[in-house]
């Protein structure tokens, strides 16, 4: 797989995705904004294809209309540059538990956003999840341990008061979420059974199938102070029951 660094796709388009360090060979991970100025969508909006117009055109909030048109052109211009191929010629379907693939190509790819950010992870073996949360993000830190977390993580985030429980909790949390984007198993995975550290680096410590620590590397992905963000690599075979075709 080759990945190109961006060169703007339209001389109008300026804010285009960026490609950040790879965490592994074979891995690469784009960091996109998600906000174009208004003139710009126009050209985004020329390489979905007519079911992602017609997606588009059903939000009732403009904002949400303008991100999701800018992240899936964003999405198909990283792709087609991954494969070669113009960003409108990418065909791109939803496998088995709905996770998106491309027929024909090997490469595996994976979408997380927040607010105007939005993070894409391309793998060209085994499969990719990614996950991005803001630091900023207030949540109910008890009932998310309770309901996500197993009891050594609870014992470790009780050690923690304040911001920085909450901002334990979250890097825990794109871990999880990581995880179950690759596999596709999403809010459905064992969270409960995923044992995990995030610090000094996050590691798999223990979990079911398919979920063994020997089949998984993860990553953090270096953003800005005010984000959280982690890829999961499952970098073994892919079980039947949980491959592309539906």
């Amino acid at each position: 797989m080759s990945v190109n660094k961006l060169a703007p796709a339209n001389d109008a388009v300026t804010r285009g995705p960026q490609q950040l360090p790879s965490p592994a060979p074979g891995l690469a991970i784009w960091r996109c904004h998600l906000e174009q100025p208004g003139d710009e969508i126009a050209t985004l909006e020329q390489c979905l294809s007519a079911a992602e117009r017609q997606r588009a055109a059903r939000f009732g909030a403009p904002l949400l209309r303008t991100r999701y048109v800018v992240g899936r052109a964003w999405l198909r211009w990283v792709l087609g540059r991954t494969l070669g191929m113009a960003p409108q010629a990418v065909l791109i379907r939803a496998g088995r538990r709905g996770r998106p693939y491309v027929p024909g190509h090997d490469v595996d790819f994976n979408v997380s956003h927040t607010q105007a950010t939005a993070l894409i992870g391309i793998a060209d073996l085994g499969r990719i999840g990614v996950d991005i949360e803001s630091s900023d993000r207030r949540v109910n830190v008890k009932g998310l341990e309770r309901k996500f977390m197993t009891a050594c993580e609870r014992d470790e985030l009780a050690s923690l008061a304040g911001d920085s429980r909450r901002h334990a909790l979250l890097r825990l949390w794109t871990c999880k979420e990581a995880l179950s984007k690759a596999t596709g198993d999403a809010l459905g995975a064992p969270f409960r059974e995923l044992e995990l550290v995030g610090t000094p680096a996050p590691r798999l410590l223990a979990g079911p199938p398919p979920y063994l620590p020997a089949d998984w590397q993860l990553f953090d992905v270096a953003l800005a102070d005010n984000y959280f963000a982690t890829a999961a690599w499952w970098r073994r075979g892919v079980p039947e029951s949980h491959g592309r075709l539906g």
